[in-house]
């Protein structure tokens, strides 16, 4: 996580009586805590015992179904066609998988007062359309077109919409969690001025006065395949105050400043997140190449180690035709990809492109779902043949 952050009241010690204002009862102490007790973690002080539940359910599989013997090729679909109706629990549609990474969309279409608890994987929610409020026991953020919410593992939250007419998300799911690389860093963890984003981009939570309520409250565990109903006892948004490096954060799309190179860069300079089994990168918008002969596009290459999936969210996309808003590609490991007829030519002489588009690439190969079947363009593997 990105650095020190500490929010309303605490103790001035660890593990040490923190009375309320009775000066009878205690606040409750909860350590959070990541790589067992080796990585970042937060200290949260609760009205109520964090553990208290009064019935616990599992829910009916919501799963979506593999497409069985998908063939090896290069994909294109389209995730503005298949648009699920729920609030940001229930409008998840799932593309693409493996053991290590789900990519799913959303169509929001209404809130909810249930809580939601990713009990197996961190989030990135890249928010495409739309703007509200993220809700947690850490506190509140206010999201936008563009604001890319990180979300640790475990983090009981809501996402507050402020209306419906076309709200979308892409989200990214992780079994390890989303780290700012290392090489943008210096030893202090201080992001250096050479990073292609800084402190001052990083949206932290502000405080949310805590909810001393005694109700019934519903809380929604996903657990990778499985999915579970708490019933609470008390208002989850309970906390008086909490410190530390493991909380939620928004870093906007817009932020990122890419770097410009004499000749094509290679992706890796548009990498933002960084997790054990594949990275994540952002396109935006950027002037080209600048020696006089430079091709903008990218040239032809084979990821022999990973595939490559891209989101497309807004612009002109240079090296590729029939892209829609909402469009995925998948270029899988060890299969050619590149720009199609006339799009190398194209670029030539161009001086900046405009597009926004956040790219996963996965160290694992990715099963493709039913979603990915009702919504794919079967003639994009041939969409190379020149005519």
């Amino acid at each position: 996580m990105p650095f020190y952050h500490s929010l309303g009241r605490i103790p001035p010690k660890r593990h040490i009586t923190f009375y309320k204002k009775d000066k009878k009862s205690l606040y409750r102490e909860e350590h959070v805590s990541s790589l067992g007790f080796s990585g970042v973690y937060s200290n949260k002080y609760h009205i109520h015992m964090p553990t208290q539940v009064l019935k616990i359910k599992e829910l009916p599989s919501k799963g979506t179904p593999l497409w069985e013997n998908s063939p090896l090729q290069n994909h294109h679909f389209f995730t503005e066609r298949k648009k699920s109706r729920g609030d940001f629990m229930t409008a998840r549609s799932t593309y693409l998988k493996n053991v290590h990474c789900t990519i799913s969309t959303a169509h929001v279409t209404q809130n909810t007062d249930d809580f939601f608890r990713n009990s197996y994987a961190h989030e990135v929610i890249f928010i495409h359309h739309g703007k509200g409020l993220f809700l947690s026991e850490y506190g509140k953020m206010a999201f936008e077109e563009g604001s890319q919410i990180v979300i640790p593992k475990g983090t009981i939250y809501q996402l507050k919409f402020k209306e419906f007419k076309n709200n979308k998300l892409l989200i990214v799911e992780s079994d390890t969690a989303f780290d700012i690389p290392k090489h943008y860093r210096n030893d202090y963890g201080q992001l250096l001025e050479s990073a292609p984003y800084c402190e001052r981009d990083l949206q932290v939570p502000q405080f949310l006065k805590p909810q001393d309520k005694r109700s019934k409250f519903r809380l929604v565990l996903k657990a990778g395949e499985r999915t579970f109903e708490h019933i609470l006892n008390h208002h989850p948004f309970d906390v008086v105050g909490w410190d530390g490096y493991l909380y939620p954060y928004i870093l906007n799309i817009k932020a990122f400043a890419p770097k410009v190179g004499k000749l094509h860069l290679p992706p890796p300079v548009h990498q933002v997140f960084k997790t054990e089994h594949f990275v994540y990168c952002t396109f935006v918008p950027r002037l080209f190449d600048f020696h006089p002969q430079a091709i903008p596009a990218p040239y032809f290459h084979s990821n022999i180690d990973s595939d490559e999936v891209i989101y497309y969210a807004e612009g002109n996309f240079m090296s590729r035709k029939g892209i829609e808003e909402g469009s995925i590609t998948l270029h899988p490991a060890g299969i050619t990809h590149g720009p199609q007829p006339g799009k190398t030519e194209e670029s030539v002489g161009k001086k900046e492109t405009y597009e926004y588009a956040i790219m996963i690439d996965t160290f694992s190969p990715l099963s493709l779902t039913l979603n990915a079947k009702e919504t794919v363009d079967p003639k994009y593997p041939y969409s190379w043949l020149e005519t």
